[in-house]
């Protein structure tokens, strides 16, 4: 089997809620997505999906990845969809570094992959270990009440997860955790995500204040060496996610006990090869492991779900259906929520029918 061809669209995602927020006045009002197909010689298509954050949360931004894929996608035409390990190493070898532009594009590979030999990705990924998986909600930064009052909204939703955004002034960021803790019932899981934005000297302000407070630290600062140094003083777990962005930084902060999990975001580790890659690893490491993205619709959020539903249920954190944040859709179905719980959809692949129509015209195509 042959890769025949390959379409890229650019599709703008609203976000439902309106815009959102993160510290030091951070805010997108969508995700700015590339969405792949590609075609086989035999006639099966495979979809992928990636966007960023805006231009501030990572490397990867929109233009850039408009950019990129024309500049990658002609290499892989006549090349087998199924060499997973050769496609990533080709696309390592053309085009240096930007791992975000090749994450589309290799998810497509393994979506096509897996609808050729008539399984659901998770199968291909190592299996399923569940049906479903736990979902988060994040409690984007705003002033107290509104934080309060938004997490109170999610809990009577049947929510029992909450990630809680911080990193801004440490001041009113320990009064705006204390207020949500106050007015979510005990046992509610929280997670305070300050997104790299404070110094180890605000984090561990933050920390110190914060002590009678149960919740999971999650990255607080932005180099492995920063974190570590507020993790020896810290006595809550701690999560990295913004410093997962290889297999050699993921094996660093094992090396260094740099934190107890891993949030591993496909679109910045490069595609679903090299997450997998990282998430086995850890798994086998003994980290607790969340499997996301930086945005998306239904395509990388089935990604999303097929990558966390094969991650060992004891070595599971929780997930997140980002389809569920966009007014936009792209596909006649979706990963089923029920609840507070996320599965996959039925049938081979990514499971989800993407409908071309829905995304407008390609702006760009290579073929043979």
């Amino acid at each position: 089997m042959q890769i025949e061809t390959i379409k890229a669209f650019h599709v703008v995602q609203p976000f439902v809620d309106g815009p959102y927020h993160m510290s030091k006045g951070r805010v997108a009002d969508c995700f700015d997505a590339v969405i792949v197909s590609i075609t086989s010689d035999s006639g099966i298509t495979g979809w992928g999906e990636m966007a960023p954050l805006g231009n501030f949360y990572s490397a990867a931004f929109p233009a850039g990845t408009r950019a990129g894929v024309p500049e990658i996608a002609p290499h892989l035409v006549g090349q087998d969809p199924c060499g997973l390990a050769s496609i990533g190493r080709l696309m390592d070898t053309v085009f240096k570094g930007h791992s975000y532009i090749k994450s589309a594009l290799d998810m497509a590979c393994w979506d096509l992959a897996a609808r050729a030999a008539g399984v659901p990705l998770v199968t291909l990924l190592g299996g399923k270990e569940s049906d479903t998986a736990e979902l988060y909600k994040v409690v984007t930064h705003g002033t107290v009440n509104q934080m309060a009052a938004l997490a109170g909204r999610i809990v009577e939703d049947g929510f029992s997860r909450l990630q809680v955004k911080v990193g801004g002034n440490v001041h009113d960021d320990i009064e705006r955790v204390t207020a949500i803790a106050a007015s979510v019932p005990k046992g509610t899981v929280i997670f305070c995500d300050a997104n790299a934005g404070w110094t180890p000297y605000q984090a561990r302000q933050f920390a110190d204040a914060t002590r009678a407070i149960d919740y999971t630290f999650e990255q607080p600062c932005t180099t492995i060496d920063e974190n570590m140094s507020v993790r020896r003083m810290l006595d809550k777990p701690m999560v990295l996610d913004e410093s997962v962005t290889s297999l050699e930084a993921m094996l660093e902060i094992h090396r260094l006990g740099a934190a107890d999990g891993l949030t591993l975001k496909i679109s910045r580790l490069g595609g679903v090869t090299k997450t997998r890659l990282i998430r086995d690893v850890a798994v086998d490491l003994g980290f607790m492991i969340t499997v996301e993205d930086t945005g998306g619709a239904e395509i990388d959020t089935s990604a999303m779900a097929h990558l966390s539903l094969s991650t060992p249920e004891e070595r599971r954190l929780h997930a997140i259906a980002f389809h569920e944040w966009v007014t936009v859709r792209t596909a006649s179905n979706a990963p089923p929520v029920t609840g507070s719980r996320m599965g996959i959809a039925a049938g081979p692949g990514l499971g989800i029918d993407v409908v071309p129509d829905l995304l407008g015209k390609p702006f760009f195509e290579v073929g043979r």
